[in-house]
């Protein structure tokens, strides 16, 4: 298949290039001038955690033109950049494509949706991690499953069976599944309640699945987050999540959260994705999320003082 995957940062680098291994003719988009000459001269190198080191013949470019239509494309790209990036990607869409969202947090599909057909868009989540290590550079750090699904309520599973093959000869775990929202709201909530923490403490997750203080907090914003969950219809348990979340949280170790990652780096979080997806959702069915109203409120603090 031709692969377009919109976004050359940690998860996309990751998955263009397993999307190569499987025989598709896959190009990268990005705005990054530097990182365009790198790959392009250079390959992209990926490090596998427990696999190591391969260096991957991917095309990059920042012009869609330059590729034309697609079977699929692929954004993985910050939530604040998913309209530009839709406009941008125009030229990569014709009436067959498939437009796949595999982001972080709750919205970037409706964004999509202002652009694109919402017969033409999947949506789906993935508990795979990676995470730039220099330019050129990403390390596929976790490993675990993937859901996909139509994003349109009610639509058949054609073109998410598309994805789901593709995905799977990629050697990515996934999934088919009309109940995609429903992950994607399981994954928000351990987003929800693991990634601002990190980045208001600057820990990393296996320090913060350790017993004490702050994994009480980590369950207090599960809590929340499951309860607006279910006040909107969806069938999740809290105590499937808190394990869940116990046990990513120490499987990962060293591991970092993309929160984390951007903190660091002092550029804007996705928290109104996420926690901000919580409140939102929230105001609309009157369940009560003062945690996670706190975490919005620190994280546009942090980025404040950035910015200061």
């Amino acid at each position: 298949m031709k692969i377009a995957v919109v976004g050359a940062g940690a998860m996309g680098g990751m998955l263009a290039a397993k999307f190569v291994t499987a025989g598709n003719e896959v190009t990268l988009i990005d705005v990054s001038e530097a990182l365009i000459k790198q790959v392009n001269e250079h390959g992209l190198l990926v490090d596998t955690k427990g696999q190591g080191s391969a260096a991957y013949r991917l095309h990059v470019t920042a012009n869609p033109e330059e590729i034309g239509v697609q079977d699929a494309v692929f954004f993985f790209i910050k939530a604040h950049h998913t309209a530009s990036a839709a406009a941008n990607a125009r030229p990569l869409i014709g009436p067959e494509t498939v437009i796949v969202s595999l982001q972080n947090g709750w919205g970037n599909a409706d964004v999509l949706s202002g652009v694109y057909p919402e017969g033409d868009i999947a949506v789906g989540v993935t508990y795979h991690s990676a995470t730039v290590l220099e330019l050129g550079k990403v390390g596929h750090t976790g490993f675990g499953a993937t859901f996909v699904g139509p994003y349109r309520e009610g639509a058949d599973l054609a073109s998410s069976t598309r994805i789901g093959a593709l995905l799977n000869e990629a050697g990515i775990e996934t999934t088919v599944t009309p109940q995609v929202k429903t992950e994607i709201w399981k994954k928000l909530i351990l987003n929800a309640a693991t990634l601002p923490t990190s980045a208001l403490t600057g820990l990393c997750a296996g320090i913060q699945g350790e017993e004490g203080p702050l994994l009480e907090l980590v369950d207090e914003l599960t809590a929340e987050a499951v309860a607006v969950a279910k006040s909107l219809g969806y069938d999740i348990d809290l105590e499937e999540r808190i394990e869940r979340i116990h046990t990513v949280l120490r499987n990962a170790g060293k591991g970092k959260s993309s929160m984390l990652q951007d903190a660091e780096a002092k550029r804007k979080t996705e928290v109104e994705v996420v926690n901000g997806a919580v409140v939102r959702a929230a105001a609309q069915t009157g369940v009560p999320v003062t945690l996670n109203k706190a975490m919005v409120a620190m994280i546009a603090g942090l980025e404040r003082s950035w910015r200061a």
